[in-house]
């Protein structure tokens, strides 16, 4: 029972009641102040559970929700599910918080990012979710929601890997298959010892789950026989561990291509960063006619030294986004209006007709396993070959290079202030808070913004780009470059001003972006 007070006051008496809280004992901590062991209730202190939920759809067909980001909400939220839709028969519901998308923790990455994850999934769609109370009681906890998935999932779960084999004049494919005893539709991997198939990533003992875009399991060993019969010069097939097999089994996580480690493979599309010169971009964007009698938006006639060829532009290479934006759906008109809207960069992805032709066999959007180039050129970079002394313009070329900072609004905001010259378009960073997601994203005091959300700002007012930070809601992606490297790219000092900032930081407006 709870101890009962009278006290008194200047307003008169007030009754103070007093409640003994319950207690568990526990030896460890002894019995000097046993009431500070409480007893909480079992819903503060229950475990989030995160579902897994599996979307198939038939060519066509829709998934049947929206995701989105909300003002005054985190995460990516699932909304608009449709009764008896492919979402609503996999259990996904409205409210619920996106942690992985085929296997990938997207919780900290931007929409525009996980979005594109989604559309690349093809038929099949592998998402682990959470309630959306249980998201904002785990947040409130401070709990680490990448632990939360991790424990989900167990230790054992290896990613799959996407082996291309093209056959050996003398030693053939260098591999077969062997049913496992008892386990109908599975296969285990036989090697010739170092044969095509373990040069190009395929190892003993694996798991075979797809070959050629049909998945094993589906199929007798006759039928599988049969497939490499037909094969031809090359096949192209998913495998993974036993151990990891079993794993994703148990947890009922389908292995899909969407989840693997590209291995050998002989195309891929690449992603190129082109910075404008005096004269443009340098290149023509034409509709073509293939001989299959579909329409591409084809790359030619790159000038010589221009920014496509210093790109690693080829020509005949086939157009399949802008800006991170898929062309498919787009006419010619449009195209070259979101590539002039760029500004003074844009970032192409492209990819051989040939390559195309590959993945469509394949059944796989040819964006699955994109190579950025400008990763692809810091690598080369690194290597003995490249260790050359380099030109000025070399030197150049490869310091004044944009950085895409990605951001999640923490306990601090977005960590940092935007500052502008007055009367004036153009935005700089002009504080960043330390331990704050803009520093944990690489962004530094006096960087020139280039990009919010895809989307160019160099000619924009300060207050124009406040209202694309605040429309991105708890994430941001910016791009961003040194204000040295800037005005070198540019070849002018507009934004320097004469080299007054530190003058002139009285005139500046701020605000901050929390």
């Amino acid at each position: 029972m709870g101890k009962r007070h009278i006290m008194r006051s200047s307003t008169g008496l007030v009754e103070i009641i007093g409640l003994t809280e319950k207690f568990k004992f526990n030896p460890k901590e002894g019995i000097d102040n046993p009431v500070m062991v409480i007893t909480d209730d079992a819903d503060s202190v229950s475990t989030p559970s995160p579902r897994l939920c599996v979307l198939k759809r038939e060519e066509g067909e829709s998934y049947g929700f929206h995701l989105r980001v909300e003002k005054g909400r985190q995460g990516h939220i699932i909304r608009n599910v449709v009764s008896g839709g492919v979402a609503s028969r996999s259990g996904l519901q409205d409210g619920d918080r996106l942690l992985e998308v085929n296997n990938s923790y997207v919780d900290d990455v931007p929409h525009p990012e996980v979005a594109r994850k989604i559309k690349l999934s093809g038929h099949q769609l592998c998402l682990l979710v959470l309630n959306g109370e249980e998201y904002e009681r785990a947040l409130s906890r401070g709990q680490d929601l990448r632990d939360l998935t991790r424990a989900q999932k167990g230790e054992g779960c290896k990613p799959p890997r996407f082996c291309h084999i093209t056959r050996d004049p003398i030693s053939g494919l260098g591999i077969n298959f062997t049913p496992v005893e008892g386990e109908k539709g599975r296969f285990s991997v036989n090697l010739v010892a170092g044969g095509a198939a373990e040069k190009a990533g395929v190892r003993k003992g694996d798991r075979l789950v797809w070959m050629d875009g049909a998945t094993v399991s589906d199929l007798t060993h006759s039928a599988l026989s049969r497939m490499m019969k037909k094969c031809g010069s090359s096949i192209t097939i998913l495998v993974t561990d036993s151990e990891s097999e079993q794993n994703y089994i148990r947890q009922r996580i389908p292995i899909l291509p969407t989840i693997a480690v590209p291995h050998n493979l002989p195309y891929r599309a690449r992603k190129l960063h082109l910075v404008s010169g005096s004269e443009g971009y340098g290149f023509l964007l034409r509709l073509e006619k293939a001989p299959s009698g579909r329409n591409f938006h084809v790359l030619r006639e790159m000038h010589s030294g221009s920014p496509a060829e210093r790109a690693g532009m080829k020509d005949g290479d086939l157009l399949l986004e802008v800006n991170g934006e898929s062309v498919e759906s787009l006419k010619h008109e449009e195209i070259v209006d979101r590539v002039r809207l760029s500004g003074q960069q844009v970032s192409l992805t492209t990819i051989t007709l040939q390559g195309l032709e590959f993945y469509t066999k394949l059944g796989l959007s040819p964006l699955l396993f994109c190579e950025d180039d400008a990763d692809e050129r810091v690598k080369e970079s690194s290597t003995p070959a490249a260790a050359a002394e380099p030109s000025p313009q070399e030197e150049t070329d490869a310091t004044c290079k944009p950085r895409l900072c990605s951001l999640r609004k923490g306990p601090l905001g977005f960590g940092f202030n935007l500052g502008c010259v007055p009367h004036t378009p153009g935005t700089f960073i002009s504080q960043v808070a330390f331990g704050g997601a803009g520093q944990s994203a690489g962004l530094r005091m006096g960087d020139v913004v280039m990009e919010v959300n895809g989307q160019n700002v160099e000619e924009k007012y300060l207050e124009d780009v406040i209202m694309l930070v605040k429309d991105g809601g708890h994430f941001l992606s910016l791009q961003v470059m040194d204000k040295a490297d800037y005005n070198k790219l540019k070849k002018t000092d507009t934004l320097t001003r004469n080299n007054t900032d530190s003058e002139q930081e009285d005139e500046n407006y701020e605000i901050s972006c929390l």
